[in-house]
């Protein structure tokens, strides 16, 4: 990505056509009920210019989620009809990656904007860093690999973060796992290049200050992130912005100091390439990946048999009704803790070898090969067909997620107990296709669609599903 010329159509959530298509966007939807009619809202968590962030309980699933509130009194009547203000709801709805935050829902109501995303127990990368100081190389490598995987993501869907620091940064309940919030800066590149100014002084790029840059501001945000990390200290220090900011500009910083004597070469080599001055001659996200850093320092890759068993599992996938996938791909995307998954996501970017957040057809086959399977043992072909299921040529991260953990995620009684209560709008014990239409559609699409969904797994045949026939119809797909 460039300065160059995009307009990438925007996802149309639902629409007639794209209705059985299931993606983790399927489910995202606004809400127009009061948000407290699903939610137990709790503690505030953060503020920022325009509103303030909450713990809340998701009352179906008794999930915690993070919910931020945006107050429209609070936003300038210009921003308030510009498509830009809306740019978060766009791209997270758009986004499946492992290290970018999950949106679940959004609510409008008279006063606020609510966005419900995944709650992130292990607080901000800041936090983490204040407590030591500084990082060893293995643990700041693996914290920067996470970052510049979804910054790589971000850019091949031609989104630029532009506010990417150690604030914007959430840790998963283990610490173990990062993943980028606050997309309310973000834009998709519809221009040549960007020219309105946004950032925090610290971490904002010596072009955004000349209002004149691209998709590489976000690479330097990294490297001053990296710095940070392995030194305990900006690269542009001073008292005030003013002065943060006078040394942004002139981009001059050094690794003299003797906190720098212990840091590999390596690692300051990187960092010299994402803090290059020239914005055309900084590292991309995706050449950054392939610096020798991560292959001296990253942890070690997966296990070599994981990838052999990832096929296995992606080979063996199989779902006989469209609403069995449309139940897993719900409960991997809206009621899964994704701390459980941290060795399924290291394989998922293991097999991504180009790092654009999807796996496709020719790199399972090129798997196959390296491993000696191909001929042997499943079908490239095969997988494509039964694990893409939004159809869009690649298997997205839920999408492998669901392949690899179909039994445990089917299985699992207290997450299908939740996914049927959520499903059952009008709580009344029993999932009807008017129910169905408006958590996976549009609200449009021809009711036949539905009831036959309904109809596939109707044991008594009443035209609607119970708590007994939801889970009769997922435990099933755990004996074939």
């Amino acid at each position: 990505m460039g300065c160059t010329n995009r307009g990438p159509k925007m996802p149309c959530l639902g629409s007639a056509e794209d209705q059985l298509k299931l993606s983790p966007k399927s489910f995202i939807k606004l809400k127009s009920s009061l948000i407290v009619e699903n939610y137990k809202i709790g503690q505030k968590l953060g503020a920022g210019s325009y509103g303030i962030v909450r713990l809340a309980l998701h009352i179906p699933s008794n999930e915690k989620r993070a919910i931020k509130s945006i107050n429209k009194q609070k936003i300038p009547s210009d921003l308030q009809t510009s498509p830009r203000f809306f740019s978060e709801i766009d791209v997270l709805m758009s986004s499946d990656h492992p290290n970018i935050v999950r949106l679940y829902e959004f609510y409008e109501d008279d006063k606020y904007w609510h966005l419900v995303t995944e709650y992130m127990p292990g607080g901000e990368l800041f936090d983490y860093l204040s407590k030591f100081k500084s990082l060893t190389e293995p643990i700041a490598c693996g914290f920067i690999k996470q970052i510049l995987c979804a910054v790589a993501y971000c850019h091949s869907k031609n989104v630029v973060h532009r506010d990417i620091k150690p604030e914007n940064l959430l840790l998963t309940k283990n610490q173990r796992t990062v993943k980028i919030i606050d997309f309310g800066t973000s834009t998709f590149m519809y221009e040549n290049c960007l020219k309105r100014r946004y950032g925090t002084s610290y971490y904002i790029a010596p072009e955004v200050l000349r209002s004149f840059y691209n998709e590489k501001c976000d690479l330097w945000s990294v490297g001053v992130i990296m710095y940070l990390l392995l030194s305990g200290k900006p690269p542009f220090p001073g008292r005030k912005d003013v002065e943060i900011l006078q040394r942004v500009e002139r981009g001059v910083y050094t690794m003299a100091s003797q906190e720098w004597d212990l840091i590999s070469v390596e690692a300051k080599d990187l960092i010299n390439k994402l803090l290059c001055y020239n914005p055309n001659a900084r590292i991309s996200a995706i050449e950054a990946l392939d610096h020798i850093w991560f292959t001296k320092f990253s942890s070690k890759e997966p296990n070599s048999s994981l990838p052999r068993l990832a096929l296995q599992k992606l080979s063996d996938f199989h779902t006989t009704q469209k609403l069995q996938n449309a139940v897993l791909t719900f409960i991997a995307s809206q009621l899964t803790d994704m701390d459980d998954f941290q060795e399924i996501a290291e394989v998922f970017r293991s097999m991504d070898k180009n790092m654009d957040g999807k796996i496709s057809k020719d790199e399972l086959v090129n798997i196959y090969k390296a491993k000696g399977l191909l001929g042997l043992s499943g079908n490239p072909e095969k997988i494509m067909r039964e694990v893409d299921s939004n159809d869009s040529g690649y298997i997205d991260y839920t999408e492998f997620l669901i392949a690899y953990r179909k039994k445990e995620l089917a299985g699992s009684i207290k997450s299908l107990e939740a996914a049927f209560r959520c499903f059952d709008i009008d709580k009344n014990g029993k999932i009807t296709a008017e129910e169905l239409r408006e958590i996976i559609g549009d609200g449009n699409s021809r009711n036949s669609v539905w009831r036959n969904l309904i109809n596939e797994v109707d044991t008594n045949g009443d035209g609607e599903l119970d708590l007994d026939e939801f889970k009769n119809m997922m435990l099933q797909m755990l004996t074939k």
